[in-house]
């Protein structure tokens, strides 16, 4: 089938009307962008201020603190003591 000169103008004009159609105008993405993720950060703070506070925390003493620190970076560095797993297959054995 022999495309005529006209039909391929057309073709051709039709394809670039398409394609410069993602062009004609910007959506406006940025206006708002990135505010529910500061809205979902904000809304789990406590206090805003807490990093402003001196204040030492009450009913914790140093050498617990640190007892309790140690305890926990340990337990990163032993391996895990869990016992083997069985997986048992079949049925009840029951005849």
């Amino acid at each position: 089938m022999v495309i005529t000169r006209n039909r391929l103008a057309a073709t051709a004009a039709a394809l670039a009307v398409l394609l410069l159609q993602g062009c004609s105008a910007t959506p406006h993405f940025e206006d708002n962008f990135g505010a529910s993720v500061r809205a979902n950060l904000a809304a789990q703070v406590i206090d805003p201020a807490a990093a402003a506070n001196a204040n030492p925390t009450s009913g914790v003493d140093g050498t617990a603190a640190l007892a309790a620190r140690e305890r926990y970076q340990r337990s990163f560095k032993e391996a895990d003591r869990q016992q083997p797993v069985q997986l048992l297959i079949g049925g009840s054995g029951a005849k």
